[in-house]
């Protein structure tokens, strides 16, 4: 992602004034002799930037002594940091402790639970980042180039991870069939969301960015009527896709046993289904990738349909039907379409951010979009019109995540006051090492007598589960303490020492 730390925005008026040093006279000094300084009408303030660390000085009237104002550091970076680092806590919580807590995993079907919010949350800090570290644009070539090189390594690293190569942590080897690669995952639809969305902040905005807004509230969603223009565009994709398109029969090899497999077949026949067996979003998956590169795990099987153990996971029901053996791409072509908007109202957050400089103006735009957004979800998916549905990123449930990430992150920015959740500042490493378990994978690769006989094993066994007598409990409190505590002081120390991983 963009390195938007180095993106220091002000607070309105909030602002401390100290004396100038030496090493300030002296660059000041240089500076007057390159260029004259042109004094503003009636002794007011003139700005200039020096050196790399951005700071503002001020040359009040002539009678007093010459001042510098150093912008307090900015909110929004706090901000921006603290909720990245509350969503790569929650997907390490519910990657991790989900397999015990299975009400916090993803929900089997229709609804929302805690780990639905990770990737719609991932999305709108990638827009709201996107408009911070594309706001001065000097060479939109080389912007572009920037972002397809990205986006590449985002892919990769997708694919690496998700795609089926890495078999982390429990698996000690790595290697795919190449005929049952995993094209799809969470930085692949990190990486095209971005792709989209930063594509056009930089072509249209070089060319529309308003310096100044003009009166109204609407006034800074027609500024940015060509990113809005782009999300509307990914909307009716979706909707006329979803809605429209015909989805056949269509039918799989499923694995019964150890030793035997069998060809199932899901019946369809149906237009504008939004059930797990025939909607539209899997068929264009299965038409594009292939049944085989699907996921073969799919959360539907915790569904009621499926198992009698719902929403836990639980032997199947003897007269469950096909389609719950079946693969299907939570983060497939179709639905990551729709999950441009989610970026695209991160990217308005973050226009928000850098036109409106007072707490109240900003708080204003967000929390009643935020509040809108959430209304509206709820609407659709109690009146069973567009039911929230994270499998198939419904409209719904874009509002409904955006909306919460939209107000979560409005209270972030009220109570943040310059605190940065450091975990978000290493959120890529954080995400490799943690919740993909890379670490845990070279700690297990150092075993005692049997693969399994390993550190981290012994530390959940032993100084969790065992003493808490529950293996729940303990698994929770090993995610909590051995996971999310310990990425958190690593966090720390590589902020310290200045060391940032990022793609």
């Amino acid at each position: 992602m963009a390195d938007i730390r180095r993106v220091e925005e002000g607070l309105g008026n909030i602002k401390g004034v100290i004396e100038v040093d030496e090493r300030f006279h002296r660059r000041q000094e240089e500076e007057e002799e390159k260029s004259k300084v042109v004094h503003e009408e009636n002794n007011s303030c003139t700005r200039e930037l020096i050196g790399k660390d951005k700071e503002e000085f001020t040359r009040v009237d002539n009678q007093q002594p010459l001042m510098v104002e150093i912008k307090q550091k900015s909110k929004r970076i706090a901000t921006l940091d603290a909720f990245r680092g509350l969503t790569i806590v929650l997907m390490i919580l519910v990657d991790d402790a989900g397999s015990a807590y299975e009400r916090m995993d993803h929900s089997p079907w229709n609804g929302c639970t805690l780990a639905d919010f990770v990737m719609p949350f991932f999305l709108f800090i990638v827009g709201v980042a996107i408009a911070l570290a594309f706001k001065r644009i000097p060479k939109v070539g080389k912007a572009v180039k920037k972002i397809i090189l990205r986006t590449l390594k985002l892919l990769f690293w997708g694919i690496i991870l998700q795609g089926g190569y890495s078999h982390a942590p429990d698996d000690l080897s790595y290697g795919v069939d190449m005929k049952h690669v995993r094209w799809c995952g969470i930085l692949q639809r990190i990486a095209l969301v971005y792709m989209v969305v930063a594509l056009i902040e930089t072509v249209v905005t070089t060319k529309t960015r308003p310096t100044v807004l003009g009166p109204g509230y609407f006034s800074i969603f027609s500024a940015y009527r060509w990113q809005w223009a782009g999300g509307f565009i990914a909307f009716v994709i979706y909707m006329v896709t979803t809605y429209s398109l015909y989805v056949p029969d269509w039918s799989f090899t499923a694995l019964i046993d150890d030793h035997h497999t069998e060809r199932l077949t899901v019946k369809c026949g149906v237009r504008g289904h939004l059930g797990p067996a025939c909607n539209a979003v899997g068929y264009v998956d299965r038409q594009v990738w292939g049944i085989n590169h699907l996921y073969l795990y799919p959360v539907w099987i915790r569904s009621k349909d499926c198992t009698l153990s719902s929403p836990n996971v639980g032997p199947l029901r003897n007269d469950a039907p096909n389609w719950c053996r079946a693969p299907f791409e939570p983060e497939g072509l179709l639905s990551t379409i729709s999950a441009i908007l989610s970026g695209t109202i991160g990217i308005h957050y973050g226009h928000v951010l850098l036109h409106f400089k007072s707490h109240r103006e900003r708080l204003k735009h967000w929390v009643p979009i935020g509040v809108v957004l959430f209304i509206v979800a709820v609407i659709l998916h109690f009146t069973d019109a567009i039911p929230i549905n994270k499998q198939l990123y419904s409209f719904s449930y874009v509002c409904f995540t955006a909306g919460a990430a939209g107000l979560v992150f409005s209270g972030f920015y009220i109570l943040a006051r310059n605190r940065r959740k450091l975990i978000g500042m290493n959120a890529m490493l954080v995400f490799v090492m943690a919740a993909q378990g890379i670490f845990a994978a070279f700690v297990n690769g150092w075993y005692y007598e049997t693969p399994g006989n390993t550190l981290v094993r012994w530390i959940q066994k032993h100084v969790f589960n065992d003493v808490w007598k529950s293996d729940r409990v303990g698994t929770l409190l090993y995610v909590m303490f051995a996971e999310i505590t310990f990425w958190g002081v690593v966090a720390g120390i590589l902020h310290k020492l200045g060391i940032y991983w990022k793609l």
